[in-house]
């Protein structure tokens, strides 16, 4: 594939490229100041099939121009792409994105099939980019030349991102969450109209478990320089889907190791700047949290895509006591940008920053210094 790339930038190839995740990372990809997509992989029932062709475009606005009539491939070893952008299914990544590494390549997965490997960092680029880290201990172990990261499910990621100021400053005991999710969570074709509308499903497979047991635990854990410690503190969740196109709303309640004041707790948020908003990475959105005075606010329809970098900013409001818990809130963000492709390349940036694309892709990305 050629079309007009400009080989200063970094190659890069999207999996699962006619999904509605692949969607958005090719529509996210375009104009990339560091990236530039060499490769469209696909299924083998789309393989040979030009992208226009095999791929029902969903998003807003045209499929781009220049990848209309690319050919879509099988993702094999040795492509002209440094990093795979992972949107398969879960099934399907588990040894696709293996066999990748193995052979060279960086994969950023939106899958779940190796979030909770113990050497497998999953990623929040403004939460935990000290669990990079395990990147050397997994090349080691699995004898791979290249390595996968992977970042979490949609509604762990903007609970997360709100949680993590507040749990460095005051310790989280004990998390309850409802969250209402939006039907583009279940891809495309998803939820059929005839169950979500009008109608509130209750349950999503293994999602509840997810926010539970898993992820934010080890977002929020200790790197030791081997492996995470986990965080140790209690969620409960209940996930529900609900007739919104886009964006995921959670009601948040926090029992804290020390209980600070609402005007502590709305000071940290203010005052939260992480390393990605420091290194200024390209998609990192300035400031990381927004939030919201009005008393009906965020709202998934006027607030999804707020922020300096649509759809990546983390959106809270309605910060209140809880009289179970020490305080609640809202949680939104937008589910398909940064809780899925948008994590990925975020993840990506942050590789690349922290040198683990080595000194010349840093220097192409105008990071030399950090090399």
């Amino acid at each position: 594939m050629n079309n007009g790339q400009q080989p200063n930038k970094i190659k890069v190839g999207v999996l699962g490229a006619t999904g509605a995740v692949g969607q958005r990372f090719v529509q996210m990809l375009q104009g990339h100041p560091w990236f530039e997509i060499s490769a469209l992989c696909a299924s083998e029932r789309s393989v040979g099939k030009r992208y226009v062709d095999a791929c029902k475009w969903n998003l807003r606005g045209d499929m781009p121009a220049r990848l209309r009539d690319v050919i879509l491939e099988e993702a094999v070893p040795g492509m002209d792409c440094q990093i795979f952008f992972s949107a398969l299914p879960s099934d399907a990544a588990r040894e696709k994105e293996q066999e990748l590494a193995a052979g060279g390549h960086i994969v950023c997965s939106n899958a779940s099939a190796h979030r909770y490997d113990e050497d497998i960092p999953l990623l929040i680029p403004e939460v935990n980019p000290e669990h990079l880290g395990l990147i050397e201990i997994q090349q080691r172990q699995r004898g791979w030349k290249g390595y996968i990261t992977t970042n979490p499910n949609c509604s762990t990621t903007h609970l997360v991102s709100a949680l993590h100021p507040l749990h460095v400053a005051f310790g989280i005991r004990k998390i309850f969450v409802v969250t209402m999710q939006a039907v583009s969570g279940a891809g495309y074709p998803g939820v059929s109209s005839m169950d979500i509308l009008d109608n509130i499903v209750p349950y999503i497979g293994k999602e509840e478990e997810k926010m539970e047991k898993r992820e934010p635990q080890k977002l929020l854990g200790r790197f030791d320089g081997n492996k995470v410690q986990m965080a140790d503190f209690v969620v409960s969740a209940h996930c529900n889907r609900v007739p919104v196109r886009n964006g995921h709303l959670e009601a948040v309640s926090i029992e804290f190791d020390r209980k600070p004041t609402l005007a502590e707790i709305r000071e940290v948020w203010m005052n939260y700047k992480p390393l990605a908003q420091q290194l200024g990475l390209p998609s990192a959105p300035q400031p990381a949290l927004i939030y919201q005075e009005e008393q009906d606010r965020p709202q998934p329809r006027l607030d999804r895509l707020a922020g300096s970098v649509p759809g990546m900013a983390t959106v809270i409001g309605r910060l209140r006591e809880d009289p179970l818990f020490h305080a609640k809130f809202l949680v939104l963000g937008h589910n398909t940008i940064r809780g899925a492709a948008g994590g990925s390349l975020l993840n990506a940036e942050l590789l690349v920053a922290q040198g683990y694309l080595g000194a010349k892709a840093a220097t192409l990305a105008n990071l030399a210094q950090l090399a």
